[in-house]
């Protein structure tokens, strides 16, 4: 980045001295002798920094501040002043400036607060670049929605973003749960405050409740600091909470009063900390039905579902999985520098009658392996998985009646599951039990139960 520093002072030689130095350091310098000319060029060009003289005739420093701020906010004001001045100094940085430097000027101390200044600029424009790229990927438009269900969908999610009301986002693992809850957060007056997002079923009970409010240091073996948790992390922003069908009792009676209080405190803590936070729940599980047999709170349940969200499974939106294919096949291409010019209509055929228990993760899992593994530049039919080509083997092995009870069977039939599950994610339990429609810790259970390393 090119910078721009106008120097400002009275005195001829202080400013043709301080311009030049700065000249030499490669910066890009304007001067101004007078502070009305300093304004002049503030309008007229883009400065990132002022360097400026306090004590001035007809204007002081401070004032000149106010007047290049009301220009723009941005630029950075750092004053020069005599010794004696120095609370004066202070107190304007208060209003605004950057820092100060008391006269003779050190130029080396003067190239430090410009370095971070400048360093200050970049990461402000890194950022700003980086929340557009994020906005951008996560606006409703970028989302695959050529299926009138989706289209209610976001435009159900259009019309409640700009609110503060919580949402309950319900739908199957791998329908995109937490890309909605994403686009509600960048659609919505938070959107410049942080989106938080915790996976209740990727924590064990014991920890779920220091992640979500955070712990004081001693407050149980093994807190050796102090801890904030998601709750403070989001402030101001939206905190996602992703299957919060597993969050246990305990943990739901804390839950309710932050959202009834909009206060909590940290595990072992006695400190009030105010939530300012918009809620975004998501879940795969029937939670009115869980209320009904009393593992899920009906006055949280009532809490949460200021407005319910239901995405469809891929399978009931079968329009939308060509779109989704090519945007698959072109981001994992380009990922792995793989010249893949398309798919042939066989295999596009192939994937819209697939049933997908895993939903649009599963379809961008399978699309991923095929891209990576294909050696030739038209995807076929034979670059995807065994199970997506021949799905009619798993129905021959479910409805073999044969052998066994039918709880035998079920058993049998839910171990098949589990291992290809398993196999299809290389192991990786988490991403198996989304496939699986599952959480992480009833598949660790099935998976003790069965035996299955």
């Amino acid at each position: 980045m090119k910078f721009t520093i106008l120097v400002v002072d009275d005195e001829p030689a202080q400013l043709e001295s301080l311009a030049g130095f700065l000249i030499k350091q490669k910066y890009h310098v304007l001067q101004a002798n007078q502070p009305a000319r300093a304004i002049q060029l503030a309008k007229e060009n883009v400065i990132d920094i002022v360097l400026t003289d306090y004590k001035m005739p007809g204007m002081t420093g401070v004032e000149l501040l106010s007047e290049l701020k009301k220009i723009s906010p941005e630029i950075d004001v750092v004053l020069m002043t005599a010794f004696g001045s120095i609370e004066s100094a202070t107190e304007a940085m208060k209003l605004g400036a950057f820092d100060y430097l008391t006269k003779p000027i050190d130029l080396q101390e003067l190239l430090l607060i410009i370095r971070k200044a400048t360093e200050r600029r970049q990461l402000i424009q890194e950022n700003r670049q980086l929340r557009d790229q994020l906005e951008h990927r996560f606006r409703f438009e970028s989302i695959i929605s050529q299926s009138s269900a989706m289209e209610q969908v976001l435009n159900l999610a259009g019309r409640v973003a700009p609110s503060q009301a919580s949402v309950l986002i319900m739908g199957d693992t791998g329908t995109g749960k937490e890309l909605v809850a994403r686009a509600i957060h960048f659609a919505s007056p938070r959107k410049d405050k942080p989106f938080v997002a915790v996976n209740c079923a990727a924590l064990p009970e014991n920890l779920l409740e220091s992640e979500l409010f955070g712990h004081e240091k001693g407050a149980f073996t093994g807190a050796d600091r102090q801890r904030k948790g998601r709750f403070e992390l989001a402030e101001g922003g939206t905190l996602f909470i992703d299957e919060i069908g597993e969050i246990p009792p305990a943990v739901q009676v804390k839950l309710l009063r932050v959202l009834q209080e909009k206060t909590f405190e940290r595990i072992g803590g006695s400190e009030t900390i105010h939530a300012d936070i918009r809620l975004v729940a998501a879940t795969n599980r029937d939670l009115e039905a869980m209320t009904n047999d009393g593992t899920f709170r009906d006055d949280l349940y009532y809490r949460l579902n200021v407005v319910t969200i239901r995405i469809p499974p891929l399978r009931e939106r079968r329009e939308d999985i060509p779109p989704l294919i090519d945007r698959f096949v072109n981001r994992f291409a380009e990922e792995n520098g793989k010249k893949i010019s398309g798919i042939s209509r066989e295999a596009i055929d192939l994937l819209i009658k697939y049933r997908y228990p895993g939903n649009v993760r599963e379809l961008e899992n399978i699309v991923q392996q095929a891209v990576v593994l294909s050696r030739a530049e038209v995807l076929t039919v034979d670059d995807f998985p065994i199970h997506v080509r021949e799905p009619r083997a798993e129905a021959e092995v479910a409805g073999d009646f044969s052998q066994g009870t039918f709880t035998e069977r079920v058993e049998a039939f839910e171990q098949m599951l589990i291992r290809k599950a398993l196999q299809q994610t290389a192991g990786v339990q988490t991403r198996a039990a989304e496939l699986l429609g599952m959480s992480e810790r009833h598949l660790r259970y099935k998976l003790k139960k069965y035996g299955v390393k």
